[in-house]
């Protein structure tokens, strides 16, 4: 039996990637195994979103690469695929020869054969990539070779396997993007924005409920679009009732919320349904009018603040986390304090913050007025010592809350509150307990270590 290696980079819509690449490989007679160096192909699921990602993605592959020149006896293929090998194509094989096989999306229907061309020695050449949002998208997606679940109905069907075993999980509900970020690359390579039916999606929920799962993390480019283009933008509010519904899982956790997009009823639906937690992650990007219009994404401090406050009305303990770029071309000093001025009235509970830089083939990078690297990096700096000082006092306004806390690791009884998300956000420790993996502890917040809480 050939065995493959799968190395995941990036996001959690990678994650849902790497899973189905795993259910396409297993179905097709391959072995899963965890190291590179036990396997025939290291197959390295990339990311093409930012600088680091990108240098992270490409140390991935030199060091598979260097394993298959050392150490290993096994391993014989290194192929990328991914994000950045989409974005990227021929120009990342050109680049980076020790990748044997450079693979586009185009070719996850039949990976298993691309797999074992590139074993028996043959060339397989990179794609040109190309604009992918001019493609015609057809929604829903089409999904070969089902992974049969023994719980599931007849006709339902999940194409997916899992690579681990942990108790929260996501769930890919669209993938694509139709907004146009002046500094964001994703829709070029991701394509326009396709939501999968709601049918598909509550059959892949079920299975993951029945494959250990309880808490479902819904991931797209864009949460708030869901449902617009099979002619219902309000479809997340009646499919979030029915995965409720769904025995075993006790969480329904949404991501990437755009904030232009929020309307009432998703708020509502989002702090009233059981299961669904009070968690808002919404991407402000920024506070100044002048700069979110720039960006394409609109919105300024009030605007903001009056969304805050809408979500708070109605769940006065939801958690709300946001992303922040700074200096955008074009950022003056007065832009800059606003953004300070707003965080240190939002009162979020988790923030990141990414300094600016130019992403190939966006109209970002054509803008004038850019900032010196020197003077981002110092706003950089100077925002990320207030955001650790707000996170901590954040975090502190919780002490005295009751929680309900999923355990992630048994050892440390490290695991996460309702409004902390999974990966980005801060940990909740629960103190006195020796809880097992998975399951959900009432406890009390007594104290905090930054953005972290503990609790009894």
């Amino acid at each position: 039996m050939k065995k493959v290696a799968l190395v995941t980079l990036g996001c959690s819509r990678n994650e849902t990637d790497s899973e189905e690449l795993a259910a396409r490989l297993a179905n097709d007679g391959w072995e899963l195994v965890a190291n590179a160096e036990e396997a025939d192909v290291a197959l390295i699921n990339t990311c093409g979103f930012v600088e680091a990602a990108k240098k992270d993605s490409i140390d991935a592959v030199l060091e598979a690469n260097s394993l298959k020149q050392g150490k290993s006896k096994k391993l014989k293929k290194v192929v990328a695929v991914g994000c950045m090998a989409e974005r990227y194509g021929k120009e990342l094989e050109a680049a980076l020869p020790e990748a044997d096989g450079i693979l586009g999306f185009d070719h996850y229907a039949d990976i298993s054969a691309q797999l074992n061309k590139i074993l028996n020695g043959e060339s397989i050449q990179a794609h040109a990539p190309s604009d992918r949002r001019k493609l015609l998208p057809i929604a829903p997606a089409e999904r070969k070779q089902p992974i049969r679940s023994t719980k599931m109905g007849e006709g339902e069907r999940v194409l997916r396997k899992r690579l681990d075993n942990a108790p929260v999980a996501p769930l890919k509900i669209a993938a694509g993007c139709d907004r146009r970020c002046t500094f964001c690359a994703i829709p070029f390579f991701r394509g326009a924005f396709v939501s999968r039916t709601q049918d598909e999606i509550i059959s892949e929920a079920k299975w993951l409920a029945d494959n250990g799962v309880s808490e479902i993390f819904l991931v797209s480019e864009n949460t708030t679009s869901y449902g617009k283009d099979l002619g219902n933008i309000r479809a997340m509010e009646e499919m979030l009732p029915q995965l409720a519904e769904i025995d075993g899982i006790s969480r329904i956790r949404l991501s990437y919320l755009q904030p232009a997009e929020m309307r009432p009823t998703l708020i509502d639906a989002m702090t009233s349904i059981p299961k669904v937690v009070p968690y808002f992650d919404l991407s402000f990007q920024h506070a100044s009018a002048k700069i979110t219009r720039s960006m394409r994404r609109f919105g300024d401090t009030d605007k903001f603040l009056d969304l805050i406050a809408q979500i708070r009305t109605k769940a006065p303990l939801a958690g709300i986390r946001s992303n922040f770029i700074v200096g955008f071309p074009g950022e003056d000093e007065s832009d800059f304090q606003e953004l300070l001025k707003f965080l240190g009235q939002a009162r979020l509970d988790a923030i990141g913050i990414f300094g600016y830089s130019d992403e190939d083939g966006t109209e970002a990078e054509t803008l004038p007025d850019k900032l010196d690297q020197r003077e981002i990096r110092n706003r950089v700096e100077e925002v990320n010592s207030l955001v650790e000082q707000l996170l901590s006092d954040r975090a502190s306004e919780r002490i005295g809350e009751e929680v309900i806390v999923l355990v992630e690791d048994r050892a440390t009884q490290e695991g996460r509150a309702a409004h902390q998300g999974p990966e980005v956000d801060g940990s909740t420790y629960l103190l006195n307990t020796a809880a097992p993996v998975g399951s959900y502890v009432t406890a009390r917040v007594v104290a905090t270590d930054g953005a972290d809480l503990h609790a009894n």
